[in-house]
């Protein structure tokens, strides 16, 4: 069987419209309680969210689910990601459940899981949870008197939260001296990120910081980086940190204003970690959308790079199979295994910044370590996920792309597991090539699956 509504990272849609309901997350509620229900001990489930107006409903509705089982809920109110899975273990609780749509736009809103020692839930739980929510199983579950859940603030989750990031920044530096923009998106990091840094010594400079409910990601964090860069030059900044809704993702810019996504943070900290023989088998995890430039990268520090499919859940999972303990996506999703089960989008930046205070080196010479070869994301809006190898028309342009590029390049194309795109990845030598192949292979796409295309 195929999981319905779960995609790479949870369910996903415009809320208030099917799937994306109070009905639906109610039922959620229920399936996740019956789930994570013993008979042993009352249990308990975290719940935390961002900063969209959506969020009171899905919250009250998953709430409400999930006390309707006979399992109490402890709600942490805004809060990243990350800090979600970091509070599901610190207290004990048997899942955490996320209310976020990430990067997306205000009007869209997620659910997503964790289990009690803060990972995400693996494809067959969640297909579990779908069965549940429109089998009769549950229909005939229904506490009565004490027995019905009930519902807890916990007031000092942002404080626990702080505390767990400042633990992960080595004890023997600091940020003094050091001028830091960042821009939280007007997401869940506003409050978070802000006072980690200056609790650990910087000159903070806040953008992104004043939610009203409607502005998160708006033109604003890791999507969209320019007025971080620009923030960065007015201000004579030393870096610039940008994160998304939900925190679990990080890009920087450097002390010139230039970006530096996750490949280049992976390769900084990655050949760090072998030169200081902390990098677990000498192994990074990253997806088939990071640029080669980190395998060669990797390659000349003594290293290697281990690919996955996209999605920072399958990268922790080759992480937690094999004992490697850095992994991440040119997103700017890292998991740092030593400290936190998830991306962290805060805690990757902690990581970057510790780099530089300890060896003196501004971000952009760091960055000199890894050449990124000519790379080229196309998205195209499609009304439907049709198997590709289906459609003659187009796979022959692919396989025609494939054929010229060879051995100096490669042509990734894969549907979003979170929108409806297409993405048509292209790396190659030469900007010109990889552009044209590209613009092919999307306009093939436009004209025989009626697809709109998004960019270029």
């Amino acid at each position: 069987m195929t999981k319905k509504f779960f995609g790479t990272d949870g369910v996903r849609g415009v809320a208030n419209v099917y799937p994306m309901t109070t009905e639906i997350a109610m039922q959620l509620g229920r399936a996740v309680a019956y789930l994570f229900k013993g008979s042993d001990k009352r249990r308990r489930i975290v719940i935390g969210k961002d900063t969209r107006l959506s969020c009171y409903m899905i919250e009250n509705a998953m709430a409400s689910g999930i006390c309707s089982m006979g399992v109490d809920v402890q709600l942490v109110g805004p809060l990243p990601t990350p800090g979600i899975a970091f509070i599901t273990r610190s207290m004990r609780a048997d899942a955490g459940v996320v209310i976020s749509a990430s990067h997306n736009p205000y009007q869209d809103n997620g659910i997503k899981f964790f289990s009690h020692d803060g990972m995400k839930l693996p494809d067959e739980m969640e297909l579990r949870l779908e069965q549940l929510m429109f089998s009769e199983e549950l229909d005939v579950l229904r506490p009565t008197a004490d027995e019905v859940g009930r519902a807890f603030r916990i007031d000092d989750a942002t404080g626990r939260y702080i505390v767990f990031l400042k633990n992960a920044f080595p004890r023997e530096l600091d940020l003094r001296g050091m001028k830091i923009v960042v821009d939280c998106a007007n997401g869940a990091a506003y409050k978070v990120a802000p006072a980690v840094f200056e609790e650990l010594g910087a000159d903070v400079v806040r953008l992104g910081v004043s939610p009203n409910g409607i502005n998160i990601n708006a033109g604003c964090g890791s999507l969209y980086p320019a007025q971080l860069a620009e923030a960065v030059k007015e201000h004579g900044a030393d870096v610039g940190v940008a994160l998304d809704g939900d925190a679990d993702r990080v890009i920087f810019v450097d002390e010139t204003g230039r970006e530096v996504d996750g490949d280049h943070i992976m390769a900084i900290c990655a050949t760090d970690m072998l030169a200081q023989g902390t990098l677990a088998h000498k192994t990074l995890v990253a997806t088939v959308m990071s640029n080669m430039g980190l395998d060669i990268a990797m390659r000349r520090a003594g290293g290697t790079v281990v690919k996955t499919a996209v999605g920072d859940r399958y990268v922790v999972e080759a992480m937690v199979k094999n004992g490697y303990n850095l992994g991440g996506e040119q997103s700017g999703h890292m998991i740092f295994s030593d400290h936190n089960t998830t991306g962290d989008g805060v805690l990757s930046a902690l990581q970057t910044l510790a780099i530089m205070q300890r060896t003196g080196k501004p971000l952009s010479q760091l960055a000199e370590v890894m050449t990124a070869l000519p790379q080229l994301l196309v998205n195209v809006r499609v009304r439907e996920r049709v198997e590709l190898s289906t459609v003659a028309e187009v796979q022959k342009v692919i396989d025609a792309s494939e054929q010229e590029l060879g051995d100096t390049g490669r042509v990734l194309i894969r549907y979003s597991g979170t929108e409806p795109l297409l993405r048509i990845m292209l790396e190659g030598e030469n900007d010109e090539q990889i552009r044209r192949l590209a613009d092919a292979i999307a306009d093939a796409v436009v004209t025989h699956l009626q697809g709109i295309r998004e960019g270029a």
